[in-house]
C-alpha cells in the first residue's frame, strides 16, 4: 500500500529530496522566460559595452510601471492564495463530514431493524444485514472523498484502482455535468460524431454490446435488451472492449462500473509515486507533444500522457459522481426514517452531515467553474512582458554589465509570482504544490472509516465499568468502578466535591 502521508518519514537521499524541492519552485515553470531574458539583456549589455549602439533611455517608465505592476501582482497572488485556502477549508469539510455521518451511522443506527413484512428472518440474519448496510454506506462515504478528488481532477468515469470497488454496484443516474468536461470528444474520433446513440453531449455510445465471461482469454457475445425509450448502456466506449456477467434482471440497469475490468488499462491507476513516473516528456517543450502524440494513438510515457489517457478512457453515463453517491446516502437515511429506527435528531443529525458533504462539494465547484477573467489575465501578462523586456534598456545606464543578472532576478520575481498564483488558482491537481488531495482521501478519510468500523460499536458498560478505570476520581484513591459502587453514594459524592 501506496504511502501519500506529508508528515511521513521521507525516503531516498538528499539528491532525490533536492530536486523534488526544485520542482515545486517557480523556476521549473519560468525558465523559458527567465533564458529568454537573460539572452535579451545579455544581447543589450553587449551592444552597448562594444559601441556599437546606444541602446538605452530614461528610466521613467521603470518606476511608473513598476508600482502599477507591483500592485497588479499582489492582487493576482492574494486572489491564487484565497483559492487554494477556500479549497483546503471545503476539504476540511468534507473530512468533518465524512466523520460526522459515519460515527452517527456505525454507533447511533440500532443492530436490529424491523422485518420486512411478507418475511421471516434469524435475529443473527437480521443483524448480519444491518451490519452490511452500515459498512456498505460507510464505503460509500469513503468513496464520496475519492470520488470529490477525481471529480476535480476532471476524471471522469469510475475506473481507478481507489473508486471502483467502492461504487461497481451502483445503478446509473444520468445526471448532467456540474464542470465543463475536460475531454474533447469531437477531436478523439470522427466516428463518434456519426454514433446514433448519444447522451449527455459527450458521453458517446456505440450501438454494440460485447459483453461475457472471461473465461481462458475468450468472451462470449450477449445481445441484453433495454427497456422502451431508455438509450443502451455505456458499457462500450469507443475503442474498447468490456467483459461482464449480469444477471437477467440487472441487465436493463446497468452502467459501466458493473463490469469487472480484466483488460490491461482498463483499470486506471492514480498518477502517484507508484503510478506513472515523470519523463523526460513532461518537461517543456516536449510536453507540448504529448496531446499530438496521444491522439494518434502512440503510448507516450510520463504523468502528463498518463492523466490525458485517464480523461479519454472516462466516458461514462455519469458525470457528477459525488452528487449522485449522496443520493444514494440520502436514500439509506430515507430508509431508516422509513423503518422507524432512529429518532428524529439522529436522522437530523444525518441529514445535517451529508448537507455539509454536499455543500462542500458545491464550494469546490464554485472554485474550479470561477476562473481568474480571461482578460486581465492576459492584460497582466503583457505588462509584464512589455516591463521585462524594456528594463535592460533602462538599466543599463545605471548598472553596465551588471544588467544582466539584475534582469534575470527581477524576471525571476514578477513570472515566479505570476506562474506560482497560477498553479494554486486551482489547487486540485498533480502540480508540486497543490492540495495534497490523496493524503485527504487515503490517509485520513479511507482509515479514519476503516478504524471506526474495525469494531463493534462499544457499550458504555464495557469501558466505564472497566476494572483498570481505577483513577475515576482522583489520582491517589486507586479504586475500580464495582468497589466505588459497594462503598455507596455518599462516599462518591465526597469525592465529587473533593478538590
Amino acid at each position: 500500500m501506496y504511502t501519500v502521508d506529508p508528515f511521513a518519514p521521507k525516503h531516498g537521499g538528499a539528491i532525490s529530496r533536492f530536486l523534488s524541492a526544485a520542482l515545486a519552485t517557480a523556476v521549473f515553470r519560468c525558465w523559458p522566460l527567465l533564458l529568454f531574458y537573460t539572452a535579451w539583456a545579455t544581447a543589450i549589455s553587449v551592444i552597448n559595452h562594444a559601441g556599437i549602439a546606444k541602446l538605452s533611455f530614461q528610466p521613467t517608465l521603470l518606476t511608473v510601471f513598476g508600482t502599477v505592476l507591483g500592485f497588479i501582482v499582489s492582487y493576482r497572488t492574494t486572489a491564487s492564495f484565497e483559492r487554494y485556502n477556500e479549497g483546503r477549508r471545503l476539504w476540511s469539510q468534507i473530512i468533518l463530514g465524512s466523520r460526522t455521518l459515519a460515527r452517527t451511522i456505525w454507533f447511533h443506527v440500532p443492530e436490529m431493524h424491523p422485518v420486512p413484512a411478507g418475511q421471516t428472518m434469524s435475529e443473527e440474519e437480521r443483524r448480519a444485514r444491518v451490519l452490511i448496510e452500515k459498512k456498505t454506506v460507510i464505503n460509500l462515504i469513503e468513496a464520496f472523498g475519492v470520488a470529490v478528488k477525481h471529480y476535480l481532477r476532471g476524471e471522469e468515469g469510475v475506473y481507478y484502482v481507489d473508486l471502483y470497488h467502492l461504487v461497481k454496484h451502483l445503478p446509473a443516474y444520468a445526471l448532467p455535468a456540474g464542470l465543463p468536461s475536460l475531454v474533447d470528444v469531437n477531436s478523439m474520433d470522427n466516428a463518434s460524431t456519426r454514433s446514433p446513440h448519444r447522451r449527455r453531449g459527450d458521453s458517446i455510445v456505440t450501438p454494440s454490446l460485447v459483453s461475457g465471461v472471461e473465461n481462458g482469454g475468450s468472451r462470449s457475445p450477449v445481445s441484453p435488451t433495454f427497456p422502451q425509450g431508455l438509450p443502451p448502456p455505456a458499457t462500450a466506449g469507443i475503442g474498447r472492449k468490456v467483459s461482464l456477467q449480469l444477471p437477467p434482471s440487472h441487465r436493463d440497469n446497468v452502467r459501466t462500473r458493473h463490469a469487472e475490468k480484466t483488460n490491461k488499462g482498463d483499470i486506471i491507476a492514480e498518477t502517484d509515486e507508484k503510478g506513472e513516473k515523470y519523463h523526460l516528456l513532461d518537461l517543456f517543450p516536449l510536453s507540448l507533444l504529448v496531446g499530438f502524440l496521444t491522439k494518434r494513438g502512440k503510448e507516450v510515457k510520463g504523468k502528463k500522457a498518463a492523466r490525458i489517457r485517464a480523461k479519454l478512457r472516462s466516458r461514462v453515463v455519469t458525470h457528477n459522481l459525488p452528487l449522485e453517491i449522496s443520493l444514494y446516502l440520502s436514500s439509506y437515511i430515507a430508509a431508516l426514517q422509513d423503518r422507524g429506527v432512529v429518532p428524529p435528531p439522529t436522522a437530523t443529525n444525518l441529514l445535517n452531515a451529508l448537507t455539509t458533504l454536499v455543500d462542500a462539494l458545491t464550494g469546490l465547484e464554485r472554485i474550479l467553474t470561477t476562473p481568474i477573467p480571461f482578460s486581465y489575465r492576459v492584460h497582466l501578462w503583457s505588462v509584464a512582458l512589455v516591463y521585462n523586456f524594456f528594463l535592460p534598456l533602462q538599466i543599463y545606464p545605471t548598472l553596465g554589465l551588471l544588467t544582466i543578472p539584475a534582469t534575470f532576478v527581477a524576471s525571476f520575481i514578477f513570472f515566479g509570482f505570476l506562474v506560482a498564483g497560477e498553479e494554486i488558482e486551482n489547487p486540485f491537481g498533480y502540480d508540486k504544490n497543490d492540495l495534497n488531495l490523496d493524503h485527504f482521501t487515503h490517509n485520513i478519510i479511507r482509515n479514519e472509516l476503516l478504524a471506526i468500523t474495525a469494531l463493534p460499536a462499544p457499550h458504555v458498560e464495557n469501558w466505564a465499568f472497566s476494572q483498570y478505570n481505577d483513577q475515576i476520581f482522583s489520582k491517589e484513591d486507586r479504586a475500580t468502578p464495582n468497589e466505588w459502587i459497594h462503598r455507596g453514594l455518599g462516599p462518591i459524592q465526597t469525592a465529587l466535591a473533593t478538590i
